[in-house]
């Protein structure tokens, strides 16, 4: 570490310096933030790297499983616990039957902290509706921010194990930890997590991955939740069909799977995905179906004109494996806003909405019940 601190500190403060106009991003690593610990971001990602070779065999087909760890609120801190425990998980009481919501909350938005703030509050609202199931929470295109308000949460600190709350995790090698934006779980706590981590994907031009939490159920068998955010707009070639394959494939080694989040389907191979990695869509499955407006979780926010010129479409889903059979589905959030009059205008004025939305998406939910632990 200390060699690489000697190359990368002169490096680094060129590079914050450097005004050119090819570097837009210069300028981002603030002068107030320790060096050490940047340098050390870099060290994780080149250690993710490696992960994915093998002197012997070269290089891995798949991606690596990079484990991070999850937070606990105890004794008025945050705890940060490994992954994989080292201790024996005992999933003999785990509730069965539970739901899981995600949603995205749109990080190039103004007023970051009252969107969230509003997100957050609106998530509250209808989990305390849900008679006690359990519900797992997932979000996507968290920023700083965003973090810092979930662990400031007393309702989450005193519900819920947290994977994400600086942002470290993300795959952002060249900046510090919590720049850009990613993803986060809340896993409730009556859920013994055996392991959480995260599987870079490879062929990503715009830093996704899919973050992973097993949870110990009856009979020593293993449910695995995963949120993704898949890569967005056009590629040639595509680049969600291998994205998704590397999380499905993960998912299929469980006992049940699930998988929720922004999987950015707009173009018609991304209708069949599901089907191609051997997965079922919840939405599906309870009746929905193709192209109907009813289904849509993106455009009913948005900007006039991204709605004429992209039109409606159904970005976010849950899909499932394995030995999880989905009992309900539905979407949620619409009409959301910020709650002070003056960050509505804000977001109006600035971003050409009708609305103040706290984000463009809507939020996708489903209930399920884990067969064959019985």
């Amino acid at each position: 570490m200390d060699a690489l601190l000697k190359i990368g500190r002169p490096a680094i403060e060129a590079w914050r310096g450097c005004k050119s106009k090819f570097l837009p991003f210069a300028t981002y690593i603030p002068r107030r933030y320790p060096l050490d610990r940047f340098a050390s971001a870099s060290l994780r990602h080149h250690q993710r790297t490696l992960t994915m070779f093998n002197p012997l065999q070269g290089w891995r087909s798949e991606p690596a499983p990079f484990h991070q760890g999850y937070s606990t609120f105890v004794n008025g801190n945050w705890k940060k616990l490994d992954s994989p425990t080292k201790t024996i998980v005992d999933g003999s009481n785990t509730p069965t039957r539970f739901s899981v919501w995600s949603w995205n909350i749109d990080f190039k938005l103004d007023v970051p902290v009252a969107r969230m703030r509003a997100a957050l509050n609106h998530v509250r609202s209808l989990v305390a509706s849900q008679s006690g199931t359990p519900c797992i929470i997932m979000f996507n295109e968290m920023v700083r921010s965003d973090l810092d308000l979930i662990g400031q949460d007393q309702w989450v600190r005193e519900t819920y194990n947290v994977t994400d709350l600086t942002g470290e995790h993300w795959n952002y090698p060249n900046f510090p930890p919590g720049f850009g934006y990613g993803t986060c779980i809340l896993v409730p706590k009556v859920f013994p997590i055996k392991a959480v981590f995260r599987v870079y994907y490879p062929n990503s031009s715009m830093q996704r991955d899919a973050l992973f939490v097993d949870i110990a159920i009856p009979r020593d068998k293993i449910l695995r939740i995963c949120t993704t955010h898949l890569e967005s707009l056009v590629a040639r070639p595509p680049k969600r069909p291998a994205q998704l394959a590397t999380a499905a494939k993960i998912l299929h080694q469980a006992h049940a799977g699930i998988l929720a989040g922004d999987l950015n389907a707009i173009e018609r191979f991304d209708w069949t995905l599901h089907q191609d990695n051997n997965l079922k869509d919840a939405y599906l499955e309870t009746g929905g179906k193709p192209g109907d407006e009813a289904g849509m979780t993106w455009g009913l926010m948005g900007r006039s004109y991204d709605r004429q010129r992209y039109g409606l479409s159904r970005m976010d889903k849950v899909l499932f494996c394995g030995k999880a059979a989905v009992l309900d589905y539905g979407t949620f959030g619409l009409d959301v806003e910020v709650e002070d009059e003056a960050d509505r205008q804000k977001l109006m004025a600035s971003w050409g909405l009708q609305k103040g939305w706290v984000t463009d998406h809507l939020g996708v939910r489903a209930e399920f019940q884990i067969e064959g632990v019985e």
